[in-house]
């Protein structure tokens, strides 16, 4: 009886654990695929866009307005970022085994 119960316990963790998604959120992060001109086209909205919130005399706006700017000029800086050219980027622990194999060649 113990040996039903277990395999039936056993059967019914593994159908949730092994279930797939119902669907999948896409990454925000994800590089936009634009042509050169298009990339151009929404960077120079972009800079007029801050040079508009930049010539606001912000001593007039309320909290949660200055919030708001603050939050649209975040998110526009992570867009520009994202349809530039990036660069590269390396994590400490890459920096780690690159120096590593530098004193093992060296």
């Amino acid at each position: 009886m113990r040996a039903k119960i277990y395999s039936l316990l056993v059967i019914v963790m593994l159908a949730f654990t092994f279930s797939s998604p119902v669907s999948a959120k896409d990454d925000p992060n994800k590089k936009m695929e634009m042509t050169e001109a298009e990339v151009e086209a929404k960077l120079s909205e972009m800079r007029v866009r801050v040079a508009e919130i930049k010539s606001i005399d912000k001593s007039t706006l309320t909290k949660e307005e200055r919030k708001a700017l603050k939050k649209e000029l975040k998110e526009m800086n992570k867009k520009a970022r994202a349809m530039g050219s990036g660069g590269v980027y390396l994590s400490v622990g890459a920096i780690i085994i690159i120096i590593l194999v530098l004193i093992l060649i060296l």
